[in-house]
């Protein structure tokens, strides 16, 4: 049930955008570098469970529109590290505030105590996102 309730919920919110938002890649990488800082292509790739190359286009788009900057890695001066700008905090907001005002509005059907329990589930499933991948079966 709690799967199903997750895919479902995830599928509306990934579908119910309006015109012009940003793709859910470009979604994926400028919400992990608001959330985890600057940090490098590879990480983000592994973040999203995706190949680095899979990103590129992604990357490159982002950072022509200002939304995201790249910068030579002080600790490795062959490696790039990708920072949200304050373009992008704000791109990403605006995105987001379509989907956000939605599910306020249905949070407002349910109790006080439901709604508790929906914020600490949050936590979980983030806690539970950031938890390494399991290992493959063989």
């Amino acid at each position: 049930m709690l799967l199903q309730g997750i895919l479902r919920l995830g599928s509306r919110l990934r579908h119910d955008r309006p015109e012009g938002s940003l793709s859910p890649n470009k979604i994926a990488v400028l919400s992990h570098l608001r959330r985890r800082g600057p940090t490098s292509p590879g990480t983000i790739a592994a973040a999203e469970h995706q190949q680095p190359q899979s990103l590129t286009r992604v990357f490159a788009e982002l950072e022509h529109d200002g939304l995201l900057v790249r910068a030579v890695s002080e600790e490795d001066r062959r490696g790039l590290v990708l920072s949200i700008t304050d373009e992008g905090r704000d791109t990403l907001s605006r995105d987001m505030a379509h989907r956000a005002a939605w599910l306020g509005n249905a949070l407002l059907e349910l109790t006080e105590v439901e709604r508790q329990m929906l914020l600490l589930a949050g936590q979980l499933m983030n806690k539970i996102a950031d938890s390494p991948s399991a290992p493959e079966r063989g």
